[in-house]
């Protein structure tokens, strides 16, 4: 008995140290102080540093760094210039490349998913073989893509050359054909994860409606197109700019399959900015073309936000 009572004497104690510590006013700021540190420490203070280094002749080894005010942002709609020419050129392999890509990685990505979907024979298996590219390091998969599709020796040269007996292409270093592999490796390399978002949103569509739209004699494809479809909506919208956004910080597979070449033809946006920060060691100008690209990013992000959350408005209508 005296064991009962002491036992449960303890949990007591302790009950009233836990409800007085709850309580303090200043334990939710503590909760958020890990989080304020970094933030602060990794988002707003290199934030306001660039753009001091932007509007500055920066240069780590001077003592003086003397105020050219917008200069460098100027330098970027001034023809004639380096970092007007590279900097649009780029901008705009990077848009190609996201113009490309991101209706083959949304649209490739909700077929499989909707095939997948079906109790079809070894569907798990599949899932995971589509799944299992994304969990390779970016390293990977473009020494993997470069070598599948190098000029002489690639695997897919040797099957168009010995075995369906036509000409080589040199994809490595031919304008346009360079492409081939940085999108083809993009789509195979993140497929998975927006397959795997939309098998989960597939799985909240009540059965019953499909039950239904069965014993009413809707086809498979009218079942998507009225079912299936609609109902994954505010999933698209996520995987839309998400994948827009991905595609726009283009640097990886450009960079270790084609280098950006031949003639700066792969070379995208986020490449040409790092080449002029630490190849050129013009970390002025860099500074002013990230924000100048994180702008357009931004109006852009603004812009697909209001015109598809527009579209669900009116499709709730």
């Amino acid at each position: 008995m005296s064991e009962i009572t002491s036992n449960t004497s303890v949990p007591r104690k302790r009950s009233r140290k836990l409800s007085y510590n709850t309580t303090h006013p200043l334990l939710p700021w503590l909760y958020l102080l890990p989080h304020a540190i970094f933030f602060l420490g990794f988002i707003v203070f290199p934030v306001f540093y660039g753009i001091y280094i932007s509007v500055h002749r920066w240069d780590p080894l001077s003592e003086s760094q003397p105020f050219v005010g917008m200069e460098f942002y100027a330098n970027l709609f001034k023809a004639g210039t380096p970092q007007s020419e590279f900097f649009w050129k780029t901008f705009i392999n990077t848009t190609i490349f996201t113009v490309v890509s991101v209706p083959l990685l949304v649209g490739t990505s909700i077929g499989l998913a909707a095939l997948l979907f079906k109790p079809i024979f070894g569907r798990a298996f599949f899932r995971s073989i589509f799944f299992m590219p994304g969990i390779l390091a970016v390293s990977v998969m473009g020494i993997l893509w470069r070598w599948l599709f190098e000029n002489q020796s690639g695997l897919v040269n040797i099957i168009l050359t010995e075995y369906l007996k036509l000409p080589g292409i040199p994809f490595l270093t031919t304008e346009g054909w360079a492409w081939v592999p940085i999108v083809l490796g993009t789509v195979w390399w993140t497929i998975g994860f927006n397959m795997t978002l939309y098998l989960a949103a597939m799985n909240n569509i009540p059965k019953a409606i499909y039950e239904a739209a069965e014993i009413d004699g809707a086809t498979g494809f009218q079942q998507f197109r009225y079912i299936t479809w609609p109902n994954l909506s505010s999933t698209t919208l996520f995987v839309v700019v998400t994948t827009v956004l991905a595609s726009f910080q283009l640097f990886g597979q450009p960079q270790l399959i084609t280098s950006g070449g031949p003639t700066r033809s792969t070379q995208s946006v986020i490449m040409y900015i790092t080449e002029e920060a630490f190849s050129n060691n013009q970390f002025s100008s860099a500074a002013a073309m990230s924000f100048v690209f994180g702008l357009i990013m931004l109006i852009f992000t603004a812009f697909q936000f209001w015109l598809q959350t527009r579209d669900l408005r009116g499709s709730k209508k």
